[in-house]
């Protein structure tokens, strides 16, 4: 029973984390439209490919088995190199050489640790205790990134820059496989982030009811008020992930 109902929590959260990797959809299709980035960063989606591709090792058997866990990851993988693909065919030669230096750097990063976490420690349960860890502490300072926008509507009190759907997906994302962790065998590595997760998401929810009603703040004016000096142009919107892929 305790199995069926970790199957249905982990389909669950296979569906809900896929809206997440969808949601920057909106992003792209506006660079490649512009066949410009504009001021898009590349560092939330490189930071996301390699939070996959942590949890993907995670879930192998030579670690820990969750299959689960590895289907999310390794579709949360191809989406985001296509999401970078598309940056690199669009971004300025200087912006393009920053974002594969970026790429490169976080790739034989991740190659390093794997290797030598697989071929020197033998141990099954240390594997996935620094694996797991890893996967953790990473996912803990994604779910950390909403922190400024949720510091900016309370300064503003508006939601403009907080998109209610993204905020829900996020809490349920943190709400479901929280639970996940918790049925059968306890897993921590699961457990930490997503119910850290679940309580950011909570949070961004609690704001937007609060300030649901507010005008919109232009981020130009938003920008000249906090500096006192004229902006430089901004993308026509913002996008803010917090992705944790697991």
């Amino acid at each position: 029973m305790a199995i069926n109902f970790k199957l249905i929590l982990g389909i669950i959260g296979n569906i809900i984390s896929m809206c997440l990797f969808a949601s920057p959809m909106p992003t792209f299709w506006d660079i490649i439209q512009k066949r410009d980035v504009q001021r898009y960063s590349a560092i939330p989606y490189v930071c996301t490919l390699l939070n996959c591709m942590l949890w993907v090792v995670y879930g192998l058997p030579d670690v820990s088995l969750q299959v689960l866990v590895v289907t999310i990851n390794l579709s949360g993988c191809l989406i985001e190199l296509i999401y970078i693909s598309i940056y690199l065919a669009y971004a300025p030669k200087k912006t393009q050489t920053k974002a594969l230096k970026l790429l490169g750097a976080m790739m034989v990063s991740f190659i390093l640790v794997v290797v030598i976490v697989l071929e020197v420690v033998h141990d099954k349960h240390r594997r996935k205790l620094i694996i797991g860890v890893f996967c953790a502490v990473f996912s803990v300072g994604m779910y950390a990134s909403p922190l400024t926008v949720m510091g900016m509507v309370i300064r503003t009190h508006s939601v403009e820059f907080m998109p209610f759907l993204l905020s829900l997906f996020n809490f349920m994302n943190g709400f479901v496989w929280f639970g996940y962790a918790f049925v059968g065998h306890i897993d921590i590595f699961i457990m930490i982030p997503n119910g850290l997760g679940a309580l950011s998401g909570m949070a961004q929810l609690l704001l937007f009811f609060i300030y649901r009603n507010a005008p919109p703040v232009v981020a130009q004016q938003l920008e000249l008020n906090e500096s006192g000096t004229p902006p430089e142009t901004l993308p026509p919107s913002i996008h803010i992930i917090s992705a944790d892929c697991d």
